[in-house]
């Protein structure tokens, strides 16, 4: 049984937009954040959408709400809704091994030959990792292996060829660590389905929905925003590639990426499109999932398969398969509901879904990690549940 956060239903004096708008000028006149797209959904209808800011600082454009941001993980979910469709078809299960499909993909763990299943990937049990979690010139870089937001001239297949070729970190199934597994998920489907990953995607979950701008490339235009990642004065520019320090680690982000369609789909970071497109994507989720996945395959993806141990968003957060799941919103001192689901994007981005408000929340910014993970992600969610 869900449970309702009473939040929403009790802070209703102030309309949503005196309440959002405040949050997101206060974040701009901050310098925190340079631009972003705002839409808040509630039980079917368009509540609150704004865009505000600037698309791109240095040439002076407005931030307008049809703007395409780059996904990175906010592609994750597309992913693994494409991978759930072929799940409900029969073309893969969740107990299939990983070399079922991909020969090759066979990573030890303490020296011995480990099976990764297909839900281990789902919920990033695979024992893999980003090597963003690395020290600079660690395993994952000495093998070469791409995180999906950097240019480079390898093919998806090579790049899982160098995953594999690293020792595990954890035994699969045992530990939540947030890796490429959905990268290695790409890779299954291609080989399931026959085709690249850009294709079944577009296929499974884009065309069905008439998501009319997500993909994994886009071709150069105004509608494009600029990247900037967080810095004093105010957020930097990114340029041709820049590596950003995360935690131990950096995080290489090439924005041009997205502009060049022989770059290999990135199941865990490749896509870009509009916050409408996502908008549609998780009321489709919300709603029960057609005409892309049915309600009893929506209903697995929520549930939590890690255990609020996992702290995936944080205390109180565990894994489904696609996006954190709110177990206990005490302990992750939130307003909102038991059963929420929520993730980002590392290009500054966070959404999030209360099924039993009926409410969604997507805030897409181009600003690396404020966006993200920052005190706005945080003002944001407070202000749309009425929380001061």
């Amino acid at each position: 049984m869900l449970l309702a956060s009473p939040a929403l239903a009790d802070n209703q004096n102030a309309p949503l937009s005196a309440r959002l708008d405040p949050v997101i000028d206060r974040a701009i006149a901050d310098k925190r954040i340079v631009g972003t797209v705002i839409l808040v959904a509630r039980d079917g209808e368009v509540v609150y959408a704004r865009a505000a800011g600037l698309a791109d600082r240095e040439a002076g454009r407005a931030m307008k709400q049809d703007d395409i941001f780059r996904f990175a993980s906010v592609t994750k979910p597309f992913v693994t809704a494409a991978a759930m469709r072929l799940v409900e078809d029969g073309r893969i299960t969740l107990d299939d091994p990983v070399s079922k499909w991909l020969p090759d993909f066979k990573p030890t763990f303490d020296g011995k030959p480990a099976t990764i299943l297909v839900r281990h990937l789902l919920n990033h049990t695979a024992g893999l990792e980003y090597g963003f979690f690395q020290p600079p010139g660690g395993a994952y870089a000495k093998a070469g292996i791409s995180d999906g937001l950097d240019l480079t001239n390898i093919t998806l297949d090579e790049n899982l060829k160098r995953i594999a070729g690293v020792p595990l970190v954890s035994e699969p199934g045992k530990t939540f660590r947030y890796s490429l597994a959905i990268d290695v998920l790409g890779g299954v489907i291609e080989k399931a389905t026959g085709k690249s990953l850009d294709r079944a995607v577009d296929e499974l979950v884009i065309s069905p929905l008439s998501l009319a701008d997500a993909g994994f490339s886009t071709k150069p235009s105004d509608r494009l925003t600029a990247a900037y990642f967080d810095g004093s004065p105010e957020p930097k520019r990114m340029e041709k590639s820049v590596a950003v320090p995360i935690g131990e680690g950096e995080l290489t982000f090439s924005p041009d990426r997205i502009l060049d369609a022989k770059q290999f789909p990135s199941g865990g970071a490749g896509m870009a499109g509009t916050a409408k497109d996502v908008l549609t994507f998780l009321e489709t989720i919300r709603k029960g999932g057609g005409p892309i996945l049915s309600e009893e395959t929506v209903k697995t993806m929520m549930q939590d398969q890690t255990g609020a141990e996992a702290q995936t968003q944080g205390p109180g957060w565990g894994f489904g398969y696609g996006w954190a799941v709110l177990v206990d919103p005490k302990a992750g001192a939130t307003p909102q509901s038991q059963g929420t689901i929520q993730w980002g994007g590392a290009y500054g981005h966070i959404w999030f879904v209360d099924p039993a408000q009926k409410l969604t929340v997507v805030a897409m910014t181009n600003t690396t990690f404020e966006g993200m993970w920052g005190q706005f992600t945080r003002d944001v969610r407070d202000a749309v549940y009425g929380r001061h």
